[in-house]
């Protein structure tokens, strides 16, 4: 059945339809300018207080969300820049990756993502403000409705805090012109946050009345992660760590979730609704709903479509060749001898492409006859001679042939279901919170709490699902040799890289090295374009110039960003 959630986005009606909060109107130059606005709205404001339009700004209030993930713009804010992955051939915006001279106040991307979490808080901002005046709705269902604001709320605030650093809170609606605004410490940005999670926590139910609305277990898991950034950061507070180690745990615990057995199962196509999804961003297969759709199935792939025996297919993808994993992704974090036990590399990477466009060919050197449905392509991620090669009836690609149009393709965003072979618009669930980070999150947690030991049992849970299993679907011997490669007691960089080999990929890297203080040092170990220029301010984002422009009073930006 289609989720009510997601349809209704079809209906929605935005609460910033006048000028956006804080003077950020596209095309405004001047404050003056700004005074002089006039504000309208197309919709009457007593329309939010009937049911209709109070459910409606709710579910507006979910759409936020999908300007962010599975976005060009998400993507390049979170996977960009990082140890995991770095630039390939084409695209924009590979400033974010490379940390050069185009990262400023005035790009694009700085500002779209500010602008659009703003719009966000204030649609929430209006939720929660005008719940006491609705119409025709028990007040349990208001309650759960504004604790479903407040969790969005926590999360547009927290992706803000993490990327800029101070910024500014309001939990107002602003229906008119603002051109006053004051950056708040991340301390009380974080209070913010973490008072609206606990009321979300409060107030929500553990199982949604329908998929994809925020749950209890959602907003336990996010505050887990709050707390465990915050724990990190000048404002932690003495009992982040244990706080966080609990609610991880009580998610692990208390519900109904478990890790699937197989973890390529986890990103199958038509599988997104499992039990390790503790939450996604939801996208749909009826284009009337999808907005833009589910882009990351364009990213991550490499050039396949001018290769022997293959052209352009729904089925393999639009190639757009972004984003390219870094040497230490494909040959530390996934070494060779790793991936006898473990089987994360070969789940998430692409090995073979089958043949799209039958022909004779120049494979490995010779000729070779690809018929529909052969093997064409094949990566096996180890070294071969060429002789090995030339035996093969296919083209080979090994590591020593990689470069930034050939390489593995991260398979988990992969969505043979697009309308066509062009279309961009992709609609696969985004798996936002899933089990296997609920542990990771936990061991973290542990560790910082000065609990190694507890911190590696979850860790090793996460490398007991990912053990391979023998010919009768044994996996004690291999589950026992990725134990023993654990460290004890396990470090924060051991944590790391497994979060690199089971979260690759999954918009979380970024924000992992800069809550660990780890950007600049991984960066410029293991990412040769951002590795040369990258510098400790940017572990934050400048401040767009629009919104220093626009406002009246004193809006600082971020060291070495200019004035």
């Amino acid at each position: 059945m289609q989720s009510t959630i997601l349809s209704l986005m079809k209906h929605w009606t935005r609460f910033t339809l006048f000028a956006v909060l804080l003077g950020l109107t596209v095309g405004l130059t001047a404050c003056d300018s700004l005074v002089e606005q006039e504000v309208k709205s197309q919709v009457p404001s007593g329309y939010y207080e009937t049911t209709a339009g109070f459910e409606a700004a709710v579910n507006a209030s979910y759409e936020t969300l999908r300007s962010f993930y599975a976005k060009e713009i998400g993507g390049t804010m979170t996977v960009f820049g990082t140890d995991t992955y770095q630039q390939g051939s084409d695209g924009s915006w590979k400033f974010f990756d490379s940390y050069g001279g185009q990262l400023d106040p005035s790009a694009g991307y700085i500002s779209g993502l500010w602008n659009s979490m703003y719009e966000g808080i204030n649609t929430t901002n209006a939720v929660v403000g005008r719940a006491g005046n609705v119409e025709g709705l028990s007040q349990d269902e208001v309650t759960v409705r504004v604790a479903e604001a407040r969790f969005l709320r926590a999360h547009f605030y927290f992706i803000l805090v993490q990327q800029y650093g101070p910024v500014h809170i309001t939990l107002e609606e602003t229906e008119g012109v603002e051109i006053e605004a004051t950056r708040s410490p991340i301390a009380d940005v974080y209070n913010v946050i973490v008072e609206d999670l606990e009321f979300a926590i409060s107030n929500l139910p553990v199982e949604p009345r329908e998929y994809g609305r925020a749950t209890k277990p959602a907003a336990e898991h996010m505050l887990a992660k709050v707390l465990l950034t915050r724990g990190w950061s000048d404002a932690a507070q003495s009992n982040d760590f244990s706080r966080a180690a609990t609610l991880a745990e009580g998610v692990i615990n208390n519900y109904n979730f478990e890790l699937l057995d197989d973890f390529g199962d986890v990103f199958a196509f038509g599988n997104d609704r499992n039990a390790e999804v503790v939450w996604s961003v939801q996208y749909d297969a009826n284009q009337l709903i999808n907005g833009g759709g589910n882009n990351f199935h364009l990213y991550f792939l490499m050039e396949y479509d001018v290769l022997p025996g293959m052209n352009r297919n729904v089925r393999d993808g639009r190639p757009w060749k972004r984003f390219r994993p870094t040497e230490f992704t494909l040959e530390t974090l996934f070494d060779r001898d790793l991936r006898d036990e473990d089987v994360r590399y070969e789940r998430s990477f692409k090995d073979a492409f089958l043949t799209s466009n039958p022909g004779t060919y120049t494979c490995n050197g010779v000729d070779c006859t690809l018929a529909e449905g052969d093997t064409a392509l094949y990566l096996p991620g180890v070294d071969m001679t060429e002789q090995e090669k030339q035996e093969r009836p296919f083209q080979v690609y090994t590591p020593d042939m990689y470069t930034d149009k050939i390489y593995p393709t991260l398979t988990k965003h992969l969505d043979p279901d697009r309308p066509s072979i062009n279309d961009t618009r992709g609609s696969r669930d985004f798996l936002l919170m899933r089990l296997a980070e609920t542990y990771l999150i936990a061991a973290e947690a542990r560790l910082r709490n000065g609990e190694p030991g507890i911190a590696r049992q979850h860790v090793n849970t996460v490398r007991d699902r990912a053990a391979r299993p023998d010919e009768n679907g044994d996996k004690s011997a291999n589950q026992a040799a990725l134990r023993a490669l654990v460290p004890d007691p396990i470090t924060i960089d051991f944590i790391l890289d497994e979060r690199g080999r089971e979260l690759l990929g999954e918009m979380h890297r970024w924000f992992d090295l800069v809550r660990t203080g780890t950007l600049v040092e991984r960066v410029q170990a293991h990412n040769p374009f951002g590795g040369p220029n990258i510098q400790e301010h940017h572990a934050l984002r400048p401040i767009p110039q629009d919104q220093i422009d626009r406002t009246s009073t004193e809006f600082p930006q971020n060291p070495d960003y200019g004035t």
